[in-house]
């Protein structure tokens, strides 16, 4: 899908047709679309627009001689196995002379125009403060996504206390993988923002160096957000592992309690059942010989109860 916006006086708003300071918006594009895109806008490569079509590439800097690419990984909701968590995909920003091109698998709030008169519109007349715009945007999504990640975890870890699900299990590991996603793009992300400040080519100007400087700082909160939450998850793993084992051991101990006290019953029985002459036999030639064997047996077992839940073990 190809969208066009233009800024004026009045704002970033929607035309008809490629011209000059027009920010062409690509969402999921067939290969007609790169192809139609790249002939009206004269040394730019189609392989370079259909590269954030490729869910493995990777984030990038590249310069050309008529344009400059900028591949960064950002966040986008996912379902994985049923539960509701994120991935990252490419966004491609393309930096021609008197044009931009935004290339993303997925719609996304990061490419909104931007309310006018906010200081948060995309203003396609000043293209370095457009990348540097879309580079903070990014960053701040990833720490409202590593925000959220977090209190999935602290509700998992309330879950816990009273019982887990082969549901709760799954949660947790797309959570670590979805914080695994998160660690590896945040770090090709301040690869790409270390280069821009360095670089001759789209190094800020006065006016725009706070903005940079601002991605920079608010991607580096970002990795750091999403290491502490790594580290976290660890604890909780750990957590989990522990309390399985401990649930594991009381399950265990009730077992071996129940066991021994039937195992009483079961001696008796069967050393009377045995044969054997009767004269040997205690009670066995006394009235209500049974009655008292069956008493004498219920008081063993719970009296062996009483001691069993004193010491824990039931």
């Amino acid at each position: 899908m190809i969208k066009l916006y233009r800024t004026d006086d009045s704002g970033t708003h929607a035309v008809d047709a490629i011209g000059d300071w027009v920010w062409v918006k690509l969402t999921s594009p067939s290969l007609d679309e790169v192809e139609s895109v790249a002939s009206r806008l004269s040394g730019v490569d189609p392989a370079d627009i259909a590269a954030a079509n490729d869910p493995e590439e990777k984030s990038r800097v590249v310069y050309e001689r008529d344009f400059s690419l900028v591949l960064i990984d950002i966040p986008v909701g996912d379902v994985r196995h049923g539960v509701s968590t994120f991935d990252t995909i490419p966004l491609g920003i393309i930096i021609c002379e008197r044009n931009v091109i935004t290339v993303c698998a997925q719609d996304t709030p990061i490419l909104s125009t931007g309310r006018v008169g906010s200081g948060q519109e995309l203003s396609t007349r000043e293209r370095r403060r457009f990348l540097y715009r879309i580079l903070l945007r990014a960053a701040l999504l990833y720490q409202r996504d590593l925000r959220s990640i977090d209190r999935q975890r602290r509700d998992f870890e309330e879950k816990i206390k009273k019982s887990t699900t082969e549901e709760d299990l799954m949660s947790l590991h797309e959570v670590e993988t979805t914080l695994v996603y998160f660690a590896t793009s945040l770090r090709g992300n301040g690869s790409v923002l270390t280069r821009l400040q360095r670089s001759g080519r789209l190094h800020p100007g006065q006016s725009t160096e706070d903005l940079l400087e601002d991605a920079a700082t608010e991607t580096q909160q970002a990795i750091e957000m999403a290491q502490i939450y790594r580290d976290i998850m660890g604890g909780t793993r750990d957590l989990l592992s522990s309390l399985m084992d401990s649930r594991l051991n009381n399950v265990m101990e009730r077992l071996t309690s129940i066991t021994l006290i039937l195992s009483i019953p079961t001696v008796i029985s069967g050393l009377y059942g045995m044969n054997v002459d009767l004269s040997w036999m205690p009670l066995a030639n006394v009235p209500h010989g049974f009655g008292i064997i069956c008493g004498g047996t219920a008081i063993v077992c719970v009296v062996l109860s009483v001691i069993l839940v004193r010491r824990g073990w039931m």
